[in-house]
Order: C-alpha cells, then sequence, then structure tokens
C-alpha cells in the first residue's frame, strides 16, 4: 500500500487526504494539534522540525505540502518549513508536492498562465518565489523529486470563502469582501486542487514543473453574487471589506475573524 504524507489539514490538505484515502492509500496527516482525518492517521508535530518530519516521512511515496501558515506571519515561518519539508522529500525520496499559490507571478497586466516567469515584488510573494526556486533548483540538481500547482482563491471545505461570503450571500446578507469587487477572478474549488495534486504524484512526467489547477472562468464578486447557487430569493449584495488589515489578494488570520463577525451581522447594510 501507498505511504503518503499529507502536511496541513486545512481546506485542501483534508480533500487530499479524504481523496486518497478513497484511493486505497495509507495516509498520514502532520498537523502541530494532530488534527484527525476520517481514515488516515494523525501525527502532531512541528513542519519546521526538518529531523522529525524525515522520520514521519520515511517509506512514503508522496509528501504534500497544504500548510497555509497567516498571510503576517509568511517572512517568519515559512523559510524553516519549507527547509523541511526539503529536507524530508530529499530523505525520503517522496516526491514533495507542493499546494502554491499565484504570489510568485507578482503584478500582472494580463490573465496568469502556466510557464509565466516569476516576478515577485511584495514580501509575502517573495517567500512564496523563493520557496519555488529552491524546490526545482533541488529537483534539477537530481537531490530529491519536486513538483508545485498552483491555484486561485478557493470554493468549498471550510475555505474562506465558503464560510464567510457565499452563506452571506445565500442569506441575501451583505458580504464585505477583501477585494476589488468589479476586477475578474478566478476561483479553484478545492476538490479540483486535491486532484490535481494527487495526479502531479502520480505522474513523474509533472515533476520538476508548475501547473495550474484547472478553475471556473474568471467573475467578478459582483457577478458571482447573482449565481443561482449562491444567491438567495432575496436581493444579496457585497461591500468592499472595512478591515484596514485586508489587502487586495488577502486577510491574515485575525482580520477574516472580523470580516466573518461582520458579514454575519451586517444584513441590511450596504
Amino acid at each position: 500500500m501507498d505511504k503518503h504524507v499529507v502536511v496541513g489539514a486545512g481546506p485542501v490538505g483534508s480533500a487530499v487526504a479524504q481523496q486518497l484515502v478513497e484511493r486505497g492509500a495509507e495516509v498520514v496527516v502532520v498537523t502541530r494539534s494532530g488534527t484527525a482525518v476520517p481514515g488516515t492517521t494523525a501525527v502532531a508535530a512541528d513542519a519546521s522540525d526538518a529531523a522529525r518530519l524525515s522520520e514521519i516521512c520515511a517509506g512514503a511515496r508522496a509528501i504534500y505540502n497544504c500548510i497555509n501558515p497567516p498571510y503576517h506571519q509568511w517572512q517568519e515561518t515559512w523559510p524553516p518549513m519549507a527547509q523541511a519539508l526539503l529536507a524530508a522529500a530529499e530523505s525520503s525520496g517522496a516526491v514533495l508536492v507542493t499546494t502554491a499559490s499565484l504570489y510568485p507571478y507578482g503584478p500582472v497586466d494580463g490573465p496568469m498562465t502556466q510557464g509565466m516567469p516569476d516576478s515577485a515584488t511584495g514580501h509575502k510573494a517573495k517567500v512564496r518565489a523563493r520557496m519555488t526556486a529552491d524546490a526545482m533548483e533541488a529537483h534539477r540538481a537530481g537531490r530529491l523529486h519536486a513538483v508545485e500547482v498552483r491555484g486561485s482563491d478557493y470554493l468549498g471545505g471550510n475555505s474562506y470563502m465558503e464560510a464567510t461570503i457565499t452563506p452571506a450571500f445565500r442569506k441575501g446578507r451583505t458580504a464585505y469582501v477583501p477585494a476589488d469587487l468589479d476586477a475578474p477572478h478566478t476561483f479553484t474549488n478545492v476538490q479540483d486542487m486535491a486532484r490535481t495534486l494527487i495526479a502531479a504524484a502520480y505522474d513523474p512526467s509533472s515533476w520538476g514543473k508548475v501547473w495550474h489547477a484547472p478553475s471556473v472562468a474568471p467573475s467578478t464578486m459582483r457577478e458571482l453574487r447573482r449565481s443561482p447557487r449562491l444567491s438567495s430569493a432575496r436581493s444579496a449584495r457585497s461591500g468592499r471589506c472595512p478591515t484596514p488589515l485586508c489587502g487586495s489578494v488577502g486577510c491574515s488570520t485575525r482580520s477574516s475573524r472580523r470580516c466573518a463577525r461582520r458579514s454575519t451581522s451586517s444584513a441590511g447594510r450596504t
């Protein structure tokens, strides 16, 4: 039986673990608190502890990096975890499959496509771009196998969109969105991301590259709120997020909680 190690049990990590269980794989889920996912073995560990992570990953076919630290902590927390994951992949021989975002591309004037150069300018974006560069350099050097799958904001699972914004839309309430309401935006279903990560793990010809997960056609938030799946008989409204910590590309954990409280308590406001 193939052993797969999933590091992180958020929306994507949980989906990856569940899909692997359905395939009959042996699945170990690693989180700091030992979060249990049905059908898997839960292990509590610090993902920045290279020795411990290497021990857990021994004999694995694939390691899935599904971690998502709070945005405002990326510069401090990502580098040691990224290095620990590389060390675990190198020592175990497992392919490192990374769940990634679009941050490394940096500012663009058009659609983001596979093969575009990483031109990160912001602090968080540079952290993720460095992670990609380090993993691909190690892959080219023959030290390990690595592949990366990038997606946009998530729909499904317990993602921010699904937990906060879509419930407000369905109830006809105001949903505060940390983004330009009229900018076309792509959303990625967590199940599609999970399927792509697993497919990449099983296909050696995909390794050493950056891929995009299948995603829906771009739409604006104003268009999305009118979707039959999201809107109710009442008119759903959206408003620019009032939280100062919110940026155009995401929220910190703290500001996400503030947004959640506002979106569920602001019925009738514009």
